[in-house]
């Protein structure tokens, strides 16, 4: 017999799995197309008869990355009923399991909910409900379609709030407890997270955050939003004032503009126009300054936005490593230019690029230049902004830190311990065989128990089992490389971002 599960649309019927149900494909919203695009999620129209929820719903529209990992690529179909979600339950009878709500990554470009390597089965067998979700992505995600309009600029980030206000809604039907949920992502999933954390109409939606790859420093300010929105509207062939044109595009129209400008922008560079969307390659990415995220997040969470949300945050200890591994011919980077492209990121503080390297170069030795300009880049896009949301989340909850260090022998091991690499083991899904270009053939398994282990510990009791993050101590969890708890590792290159990042 059928699980089932009374939701606020209407009844939904999932699939029995060996560690109990699954719910694919339930919608928490209307499709994003036509008057509703460029406008907040709008709920979904009620239905009485029992929907089948035993097939992932479609994808949200994305331009796929050509060449890229297969584990990063979607694979199910893309159409436009795409805001949906996925429920894995030990029991949809049972009641007061803990929740984990996971926000995928993918550069606020790609991906989905429905990825292999997010296979929820792992997390129900250990108690834990878990909701993946699909949200809005590139331009229909993240255009400022015009100032004073509803959402814009964020009607992603809105769609994962529609999201957590259907899990406080519908979750205790499915055995979950709406009193005690983590939001968790990795990557651009990460950031979101970050920016959960600070947009006030989440305020009251979730209780923890576990925050990979991604903190609070990544959104586009108003006046960078309108520069990239032009190209946008330009590419469309439409005026700016040209609202409904620009809401009754298709699809593939909109997709074929979108890559068009991230080109534009990503080659300019052109800081002064594009911002943060030149040197993060994401041309799409939250607005700041509206009404969905007023201030740049970690401004926000300095200033206790998020008082009360205990935080895990963390990091892979090469991140950028995955770009440099994969196509280290498409990265022109010299030893010449180096020093000036740093020159400007520590323009604000009292160092040049050349002396910023030498601390580097201290620590990795006679270093191929790339792997020193990842090093950096690491630490400038990843690493840094973690340790400034722990620093400022520590005044008003309990924090907790880590930093993922296994080193996957695929490319060679060119990939060190790259971007990405900490989600196998996270999610405990290791056997995927989507994953072995990322992982190789024989990851260690005793790692995925540790770190799935620590993360369900987490998501039921806010204990991973370490001590938490101090500005004293500065205790940092280490997976794989030396393991275990290390104080304030690397204070030389954190230091350097003093003032500057």
């Amino acid at each position: 017999m059928q699980p089932t599960a009374m939701t606020t649309s209407g009844p939904v019927a999932g699939e029995r799995t060996a560690s109990g149900a699954v719910f694919r494909g339930i919608p928490y919203a209307e499709a994003p197309v036509g008057d509703r695009r460029f406008r907040p999620p709008q709920r979904p129209t009620p239905w009485t008869e029992t929907r089948q929820a035993t097939t992932f719903g479609p994808i949200v529209p994305q331009n796929v990355i050509p060449g890229s990992f297969a584990s990063f690529n979607s694979t199910h179909p893309m159409g436009a009923d795409c805001l949906s979600l996925n429920v894995w339950t030990p029991d949809p009878g049972n009641a007061g399991l803990p929740v984990f709500v996971w926000v995928h990554g993918g550069a606020f470009n790609t991906g989905s909910g429905s990825d292999s390597i997010y296979d929820g089965t792992t997390f129900a067998r250990q108690g834990v409900v878990c909701v993946t979700v699909n949200y809005r992505l590139g331009a229909a995600g993240f255009h400022h379609l015009a100032d004073g309009e509803p959402g814009t600029g964020a009607y992603g980030i809105l769609d994962q709030i529609a999201a957590l206000e259907w899990v406080q809604e519908n979750i205790a039907a499915f055995g979950g407890d709406p009193g005690n949920v983590t939001v968790g992502g990795e990557s651009a999933g990460g950031m979101s997270v970050g920016c959960l954390l600070a947009a006030p109409a989440a305020a009251n939606l979730f209780h923890r955050g576990i925050l990979q790859s991604g903190a609070g420093h990544n959104g586009l300010p108003p006046e960078v939003a309108r520069n990239v929105a032009a190209r946008f509207v330009a590419a469309l062939g439409l005026s700016p004032d040209d609202l409904d044109g620009q809401r009754a595009v298709s699809d593939q129209a909109l997709l074929e503009a979108q890559a068009q400008v991230a080109l534009e922008v990503a080659s300019s560079g052109d800081p002064v126009t594009y911002g943060d969307a030149v040197a993060s390659g994401m041309a799409w990415q939250p607005m700041i300054g509206a009404d969905v995220l007023p201030v740049l997040p970690i401004e926000a969470i300095r200033k206790g936005a998020a008082a009360g949300k205990d935080v895990l945050v963390g990091h892979c200890r090469d991140e950028i490593q995955l770009f440099v591994g994969v196509a280290p011919e498409l990265l022109p980077i010299t030893a010449e230019i180096l020093p000036a492209m740093y020159d400007m990121t520590f323009a604000t503080g009292t160092r040049s690029g050349a002396e910023a390297m030498k601390t580097y170069e201290e620590r990795l030795g006679d270093t191929p230049v790339l792997d020193l300009w990842a090093a950096m880049e690491t630490d400038r896009q990843f690493r840094i902004p973690g340790i400034r949301l722990a620093e400022a989340q520590t005044a008003y909850a309990t924090v907790h830190a880590y930093e993922f260090a296994w080193e996957s022998p695929a490319l060679g091991g060119r990939l060190k311990a790259a971007h990405g690499l900490d989600l196998p083991f996270t999610w405990d899904v290791l056997r995927d065989p989507s994953l072995a270009d990322l992982i190789g053939d024989t990851p260690p398994q005793e790692l995925a128990d540790e770190m799935h282990g620590a993360w369900v510990r987490y998501i039921t009791t806010g204990d991973p089992g370490w001590r938490p993050y101090d500005l004293d101590r500065r205790v940092t969890r280490q997976f794989g490389g030396a393991g275990g708890e290390v104080e304030d590792p690397r204070p030389e290159e954190r230091l350097l971002w003093d003032g500057v990042r």
